[in-house]
């Protein structure tokens, strides 16, 4: 092994305790061990890139591994997931879970959530797909890990019924065929089985009947024919769903009657199509059956959307009080009894309306002129949008008096197709008698509804429009935010309606339209901001003015703002006695000319000037002294305002950067009490003076005080450097609250936080271990990839008994109905004999001489509980390091042995370190869950013994070098194992 070599070994996610095995001969073996020890190593610290995996716990059905690796986990509608990314690495990962849809149209889901575990309660179906967890901390690449979640259902069946009346045959044979249809949606695919009346039916169990899967149904839809129906053949039908009793969902079943009355819906409105009714009237619809077996249900629907929220339904009869034109389209009865298709009848409901009147001028079209001359032609129009359009009618008159129709006055109405709702009055040979106030009247035949009453002036004064920008009305400069209003004056009688636009077709107005109306030719932009920079189009329409060529013109509209400086905001972090540089950039400002700068240290001015080509200012601080510490303002300045930079100088130390990747940082030495030995290394410690001490809090979680108190650092600390401090007398099992404060002589630095738990702990030399699997890593136990199924975390509170309530606990080992414990779930598809297999942490032994070998005994002690008729296996093994493939057997159970808890002990003596493997096997039904509690393992011998010790001694041949790596010490053992 290289230096290099070792290196990676200290820098492992284990580099709190390493224990490497090299198998080699003495001599130069350990002259090379002792000469990197002499020499010393050099590493980089304990940096590493992240890894990840996900564990599951919750309401799990099943979690198997498929081909390439890919894990998927089974769960049932409206239970709740629960997966934890687990991860290592310094610093401290970030982690972040997304999701990927089940299906292409659910697309990639934006939301994420940035925390350890993922908890969705009440899973839907739409909510399985591929859950991604990423974890990243700034080294390497990102560490990835996913599980494909498939959410099990089965809703409840339809059946539909439908009839196939073939034609008569030489007038004696009728044939009359019908078709039970049964569909019902399911994660797995449903299966279907047929009833009539108590008897099952099967393919080929009766001539009459056949029962098939058409193809394109994929196993959906399951058809029951009947074929030339025959007395027998009117029963009740039940159609049962099942999906085998997966994730324990039940089957469900559905009844029809069938008899010889048995007939589709059919319905009738007793309503007028279409209904024509006036703003504020209450309208009734009314449809009704008129025949169906069994029942029909009754349902309206409307045509371009949902109900209006007012709609009043009883039975068959919708209301809608107080209608308004928003209410009105077309609306549909639905009758449905599942025999045949369901029958529909619609109407329409028309609101009636009258809008947006307009008229316009039209010039003689035979002279090039568009003005209005004696002698001439003249056209007037009139528009109005009205409902119902045939109702529409005109009514013409002059200075008040009613208007006919006549060979000089001709009144007409343009065809609906071209100009809906447009009337037009030509006046032939102009006259000066014809000057006058022309009015036309829109009205609506039903009545109800107010006139819509035009006024058209013609006179001598009556002249086509002219469009121009008022003189300093363009450019028009005005900063952002301001309100701007842009211009264009109209001259001509009638005044037309102006349309604004922008000259660049493809850019919208600023309220995000293509045009925007104005009546009075101005234009007001409120909160102006430099997009709206640009030129705007006005023009004349036809409306309320000239039929003629539109009149334009353009006015520039210049928006002026401050300079958009980077950077907004810096923190600069440097020691006494060093230069700082601070450099503030212009990115865009409007005007760019005369561009000022001022440098601020608090309210003290340090410099100013003015720009000339560069697009920069910088400030250089050559030694940095104490009172040049503070926040530097850089201020640039234009005419519309200033942009500002903002630098914070500052000697204060950056955060520690909490390790949490210690092996065991947690033992016990009393029974209420623990220790944890809590790491880290500080970050970027080269950037400011050294670290003289670190401040350290610890609070019990939930309490407001702190406790206090200085670690001192004695010489400067390096990158990557790992620091260790033992917190004591902490009281098992509460939770504490740490922070680490460093110190130097600016003062105290940024503050880094942390949560540390009790859990069981796990020692390099192992002395102790328990583990209840309270905590979410189920004390670093893990699932054999080489086995059918997983062991699940469960607790009896959240245990759900009602399929299988004949097995399994009702609380954990102690008692508790919210403790957890691991169990196997034997219920389908669990088939008989599969294995599930539980592997502990490796534990190391204590070796009691550093020169010899090990004879340490263990206690090692577990409870289990195997209840029910359909009880396998629980199997025991002693792993030993470097024999996976030979699993050595410690104790073995069959069969059910009573709800309750049991405890055995056993005395076990590794000859090196070890592994436990708990094998669970599934017996020959659903009632065979087995579970494991508070497993225990202590040096020394049993004080009670349930089973003689089978554990054979263990030999082997060569020399092994034992490297033991801590973070405090370093020594050799030689181990010699002869045969």
């Amino acid at each position: 092994m290289s230096i290099a070599g070792l290196c990676k070994v200290l820098l492992s996610p284990w580099a709190g305790y390493v224990h490497v095995n090299v198998k080699m001969d003495l001599g130069y073996g350990v002259l090379w061990l002792l000469t990197v020890l002499l020499e010393g190593i050099s590493c980089q610290g304990v940096y590493a890139p992240p890894t990840v995996r996900i564990i599951h716990s919750g309401l799990a059905c099943n979690i198997e591994e498929e081909r390439y690796s890919e894990r998927v986990y089974t769960i049932r509608e409206g239970e709740t997931l629960e997966l934890t990314c687990l991860v290592t690495g310094h610093p401290r990962p970030q982690i972040r879970w997304t999701k990927t849809a089940g299906s292409a149209s659910d697309r990639f889901q934006d939301s994420s959530v940035f925390n350890e575990t993922l908890r969705i309660e009440n899973i839907q179906r739409h909510q399985g797909g591929r859950y991604y967890c990423k974890a990243e901390n700034g080294l390497g690449s990102p560490a990835i890990k996913s599980i494909r979640v498939d959410v099990y259902y089965l809703d409840d069946p339809i059946v539909t019924v439908h009839q196939s009346i073939g034609e008569a045959k030489e007038q004696f044979y009728y044939e009359r065929t019908v078709f039970l249809r049964c569909i019902a949606n399911s994660n797995p695919p449903v299966r279907y089985s047929w009833k009539r009346g108590e008897e099952i039916l099967l393919q080929g169990s009766d001539k009459g009947v056949e029962i098939y899967e058409p193809f394109f149904t994929q196993g959906e839809t399951k058809i029951l024919k009947l074929k030339n129906l025959r007395p027998q053949d009117y029963a009740n039908y039940s159609c049962i769903a099942s999906v085998r009793n997966v994730c324990n969902i039940p089957d469900k079943i559905v009844s029809f009657k069938l008899s010889n009355r048995t007939a589709s819906p059919s319905i009738k409105l007793l309503v007028d199509d279409p209904i024509v009714v006036n703003p504020g009237e209450a309208i009734t619809l009314v449809c009704v059956t008129t025949g169906g077996e069994p029942t029909p249900t009754l349902m309206w629907v409307r045509s371009t959307g949902t109900l209006p929220e007012k709609t009043v339904l009883k039975g068959g009869t919708l209301t809608i009080p107080a209608i308004t034109s928003e209410d009105a389209g077309t609306y549909s009865c639905i009758a449905n009894n599942n025999v045949g298709n369901p029958a529909k009848k619609s109407t329409s409901i028309i609101v009636r309306a009258l809008k947006k009147g307009r008229f316009w001028i039209t010039p003689d079209p035979y002279h090039k002129d568009d003005n209005i001359q004696i002698g001439r032609e003249v056209k007037i129009s009139c528009q109005v949008e009205a409902v119902p359009s045939e109702e529409l009618t005109f009514s013409w008159f002059k200075n008040g008096r009613p208007l006919r129709s006549s060979e000089r006055m001709v009144i007409t109405q343009t065809d609906p197709d071209v100009s809906p709702g447009t009337t037009n009055l030509d006046i032939i040979d102009l006259k000066f008698t014809d000057f006058g106030t022309y009015t036309c009247v829109a009205s609506l035949k039903g009545g109800g509804i107010s006139d819509i009453s035009i006024d058209v002036n013609i006179s001598s004064s009556t002249v086509p429009p002219n469009l121009t920008v008022p003189k300093g009305k363009s450019p028009m400069v005005a900063r952002e935010g301001d309100t701007i209003e842009l211009q264009c004056q109209i001259s001509g009688k009638p005044k037309p309606i102006i349309m604004w636009s922008r000259a660049d077709k493809d850019v919208p107005m600023p309220d995000g339209s293509m045009q925007m109306e104005s009546y009075d030719g101005i234009l007001r932009i409120v909160n102006v901001s430099r997009e709206m920079t640009g030129t705007y189009r006005c023009q004349t329409s036809q409306y309320n003015g000239f039929n003629v060529k539109p009149r334009d013109a353009l006015v520039q509209l210049i928006v002026q703002y401050p300079p958009a400086v980077e950077p907004v905001f810096q923190e600069i972090r440097q020691g006494l006695g060093h230069s700082v540089t601070m450099n503030c950039r212009v990115l865009r400002a409007y005007p760019t000319k005369v561009l000022m700068y001022e440098w601020r240290l608090g309210s003290k001015l340090l410099e100013k000037g003015q720009f000339d080509s560069q697009d920069y200012t910088e400030l250089t601080v050559n030694i940095l002294a104490k009172e040049h510490y503070g926040t530097y303002n850089c201020s640039i300045i234009n005419e519309a305002g200033s942009g500002r930079c903002s630098f914070l100088v500052t000697g204060k130390a950056y955060p520690p950067e909490f390790y949490y990747d210690t092996y065991n940082p947690l033992w016990q030495n009393k029974a209420q009490i623990y220790s944890y030995k809590l790491q880290w290394t500080q970050m970027n410690p080269d950037a400011v003076d050294r670290i003289l001490a670190y401040r350290l809090g610890i609070r019990q979680a939930g309490l407001q005080r702190w406790w206090e108190r200085e670690i001192s650092v004695n010489g400067i600390i390096k990158k990557g450097e790992l620091m260790t401090n033992n917190l004591t007398e902490l009281v098992r099992p509460e939770p504490y609250e740490v922070r680490l404060t460093p110190i130097n002589r600016f003062g105290e630095g940024d503050s880094a936080i942390r949560i540390i738990k009790y859990s069981a702990p796990i020692n390099p030399h192992l002395r102790e271990f328990h583990c209840g699997f309270e905590e979410s890593n189920i004390c670093l136990f893990t699932q054999d990839d080489t086995d059918i199924f997983d062991w699940t975390k469960q607790s009896a509170s959240t245990r759900d008994t009602r399929y299988t309530p004949n097995t399994g606990p009702t609380t954990d080992a102690g008692g508790s109905k919210h403790g957890f414990y691991m169990y196997i779930e034997t219920s389908r598809p669990r088939m008989d004999g599969e294995k599930a297999r539980l592997l502990s942490p490796i534990f190391n032994i204590a070796q009691k001489n550093p020169y010899g070998s090990s004879n340490t005994v263990y206690c090692f002690s577990f409870f289990y509980h195997m209840y029910g008729k359909h009880i396998g296996a629980l199997n025991i093994f002693l792993r030993l390091k470097g024999q996976t493939s030979t699993d050595i057997p410690l104790w073995s159970a069959k069969g059910n042995k009573g709800e309750q808890w049991k405890q055995t002990h056993l005395n076990i003596h590794p000859t090196s370190s070890f592994q436990l493997i708990f094998e669970g096997i599934r017996g020959d039904g659903i009632e065979g869950d087995i579970a494991i509690d508070d497993i225990s393992i202590m040096e020394g011998e049993c004080s009670i013994i349930d089973q003689p010790d089978t554990t054979p001694s263990s030999s082997g041949n060569g020399t092994f070098i034992h490297i033991w790596l801590y973070p405090v010490f370093l020594f050799l053992s030689v181990l010699s194992h002869q045969r």
